[in-house]
């Protein structure tokens, strides 16, 4: 029987050399991402997306400050729950990653997963495409560790004087 609270458990933590594996694939994915001419933006809307998909507010939290790093504008990180319908502001590229990234996600069926692999391919490198994939799942490994761990997000400065002035 566990002598710890679950709710409060941090598996990163539980297991340091695991989670140093993790991190060390999660280093490898993206510099591979990199090396294969994926922007710093493209992959932390591919990030973002999939921690959305996954509901990891730690994980959304996190990468929102990468993307806004890395130059992602407002505009793009308010619509990329919908990117879809709002195709103007993404690339073909970014689209192509979008959409092999939510079928990597959530492998409904085969089909769909197939159709957005046929999809995505004529827009992306045969690199690019590895890539998608290898994002995509190393972000929903992260997340589910920090869903899994209950990681608390902390107010940032900004969100904390805005909850104060807040009736």
């Amino acid at each position: 029987m566990a002598s710890r609270d679950p709710l409060q458990f941090y598996l990163d933590k539980s297991n340091p050399e695991a989670w140093k594996a993790v991190r060390a694939f999660v280093k490898v994915v993206g510099e591979d991402a990199r090396a294969a001419g994926l922007s710093d933006q493209l992959i932390e809307l591919v990030n973002l997306r999939v921690s959305q998909i996954n509901g990891c507010a730690y994980c959304l939290a996190l990468h929102t400050r990468y993307a806004v790093k890395a130059g992602v504008s407002s505009q793009r990180l308010g619509a990329l729950a919908a990117w879809w319908e709002a195709e103007n502001l993404y690339t073909k590229t970014e689209r192509a990653a979008l959409q092999l990234a939510e079928q990597v996600t959530q492998i409904r069926d085969i089909d769909s997963v197939q159709a957005a692999q046929l999809i995505s391919s004529t827009n992306l490198t045969e690199a690019q495409y590895a890539a998608v994939h290898w994002l995509a799942m190393a972000m929903n490994l992260t997340n589910r560790v920090s869903i899994l761990s209950h990681h608390p997000v902390q107010p940032s400065k900004e969100t904390q004087a805005a909850l104060k002035d807040t009736p």
